[in-house]
């Protein structure tokens, strides 16, 4: 189960999107689940429509309004609930127990605790374009006795409250979660925000071109406007590009500054994170594509892309030398002001056939050491995955014109590598190897012996990506051995079936399946054992709901002759 946590400050309008068509007219029978006591007696399992949100959004407010509470950063509280597609959907009633849990958990609406409940409501309204069967749950933080109920680490909260109700409930435990990693997600409205500046960037460049006859953009018709939009969501997002080109860029460099010049070869626009008051400590940085004319750069921070694209966590990849940082300094700072590079390196040179055949036996005798490493070594796969994810980056860097098979497996390979914790350096985890190869597939596309030593080194990236599927499903994680198995080795076996077979080897020994115990981290656990404990009591519960409005009276210790929030002209 996924939570997805936003806050505002308009509870109408989120009552209204919540029971309206939706971006794609995916709504479909909008229902309340769930709700305070008040609430349910009005409303119930009815099909809500607009006047309906209206009186169930002035319903939430009136606690905020009558007692006239300002809450920072808003005080609507509004959570998604989501399976994955492929769990099916549950009932009403089955969605109704788990919003009762989750909002108790939450202590928002806690009939055992001390403190006020908050006016909530969980709507229903079908399946997203994508499949997921979901609950929207909207809270308003001013509790019916004017406080304010604590957001302090919501997010996290949610999340833990998740792995209880998933445990409580027999759902899907998030394989994630008890590998400690995760990745960037893409946010929808960052989507739709990158697709309308690029269109807009578009238009307006063909309108100057062809004269002034074109309305500008703000007077074109709605539906055109959105037509356009549409057509730039359907390529290739920003951060998926610029993830794939500093990953590959990261493993194939030897150090800080070789990272640096590679960026900028890829066309990068770099633009380095200096510490207070200094220009020669570099903190961290971020990258954008070269614009074209009349689009601004979109911006992207390192650990934006990625866990593992921090600058902490690359420059554990690199060896420290004495001149190392003041190296990488001066290729910063030249990025920085758009200055050549200072000291041009070997990402200049061009590989012999001797350096194939020689990163191709070492990353053999890296496979032969992988098959002593425990499946219960996440940090050390985890540097595998990374570094093996990162050869194929530069790989497809160098020879796909548009992101093909080695970009999309190099991506999903990529998601071993999110964790929470850094991992072991690669000359501690003994797979320096990986990045040299990085290195000749990043000039796979000049020099070297072509096509024929790339074949030969693809049959050593499969054996590589065989090794981490297999310390994935023993450990437990067959929904992410399965992405490796149809998204990363398939892909590789598409590439290596077009080009030239090199000589057959022996297959990769299979690592030993480990049984792994169910466990919860102590504060999901307490979550549960506290849902466990109540669960004896829910007809009482139940029972003590009124259904029956608290009356709230306005505040009145404050006289003012302004117009309200709610009304006035600028409404």
């Amino acid at each position: 189960m996924m939570p997805n946590v936003v806050r505002g400050d308009r509870m109408v309008g989120l009552m209204t999107y919540l029971v309206g068509p939706g971006r794609a007219n995916e709504h479909t029978e909008p229902h309340l689940v769930a709700g305070d006591g008040a609430m349910m007696a009005w409303h119930d399992d009815a099909e809500l429509g607009r006047d309906s949100a209206l009186a169930i959004g002035r319903h939430l407010d009136r606690p905020r309004v009558a007692y006239d509470v300002e809450v920072k950063g808003g005080h609507v509280w509004h959570c998604s609930l989501s399976l994955r597609a492929d769990e099916g959907q549950l009932t009403d009633a089955q969605w109704s127990e788990i919003a009762h849990d989750f909002v108790k958990v939450m202590e928002f609406d806690d009939p055992e605790g001390p403190k006020a409940p908050c006016r909530w409501v969980a709507v229903r309204h079908g399946v997203s374009k994508n499949g997921n069967d979901h609950i929207h749950i909207a809270v308003n933080l001013v509790r019916e006795d004017g406080t304010k109920a604590s957001t302090h680490h919501d997010f996290r909260r949610a999340q833990t409250a998740a792995r209880a109700l998933e445990a409580k409930y027999g759902l899907e435990e998030l394989e994630s979660v008890r590998a400690e990693r995760s990745t960037r997600g893409y946010n929808p409205a960052e989507r739709e925000a990158q697709a309308r500046a690029r269109a807009r960037a578009k238009y307006e460049r063909t309108r100057t071109k062809q004269g002034t006859e074109m309305p500008a953009w703000e007077h074109l018709e709605g539906a055109d406007r959105q037509a356009r939009i549409a057509s730039e969501m359907r390529t290739d997002q920003p951060r998926y590009l610029l993830a794939l080109k500093v990953r590959g860029c990261a493993t194939a460099a030897q150090d800080e500054a070789e990272f640096v010049r590679r960026l900028r070869r890829e066309g990068l626009i770099v633009r380095p994170r200096y510490a207070d008051g200094r220009t020669d400590v570099i903190t961290g940085f971020s990258v954008a594509e070269r614009p074209e004319a009349g689009e601004r750069p979109i911006w992207y921070g390192g650990g934006q892309l990625g866990r593992d694209l921090a600058l902490p966590r690359l420059r554990d990849g690199w060896p420290d030398t004495p001149t190392g940082a003041s190296d990488a300094a001066a290729e910063w700072n030249a990025a920085r002001r758009g200055r050549r590079v200072v000291a041009p390196g070997r990402e200049m040179q061009q590989p012999d056939a001797e350096a194939w055949t020689q990163r191709n036996e070492e990353l053999r005798a890296v496979v032969d050491r992988l098959r002593a490493v425990p499946v219960d070594d996440r940090e050390t796969w985890a540097t595998v995955a990374r570094q093996t994810a990162g050869a194929l980056a530069a790989w497809s860097n160098a020879t796909e014109q548009t992101p093909g098979e080695l970009a999309a497996a190099a991506e999903a390979l990529s998601r071993s590598a999110q964790t929470y914790r850094r991992t072991p350096t690669p000359t501690k985890a003994g797979t320096v190897a990986i990045s040299g190869a990085a290195m000749l597939l990043a000039s796979a596309a000049r020099g070297g012996r072509g096509t024929v030593a790339q074949a030969v080194m693809i049959r050593q990236m499969l054996r590589l990506t065989q090794a981490v599927h297999d310390a994935a499903k023993a450990s437990g994680q067959e929904r992410h051995a399965r992405l490796l198995a149809e998204e990363t080795r398939a892909r590789l076996v598409h590439v290596r079936d077009a080009l030239p077979a090199p000589a057959p080897a022996a297959a990769p020994t299979a690592t030993a399946t480990i049984e792994r115990p169910h466990t919860l981290d102590p504060e999901a656990q307490a979550m549960l054992d506290r849902l466990h404990a109540g669960q004896a009591r829910p007809a009482a519960a139940a029972a003590a709901a009124s259904p029956v409005p608290n009356k709230i009276e306005p505040h009145r210790t404050r006289q003012s002759t302004t117009p309200s929030r709610d009304r006035g002209p600028e409404r």
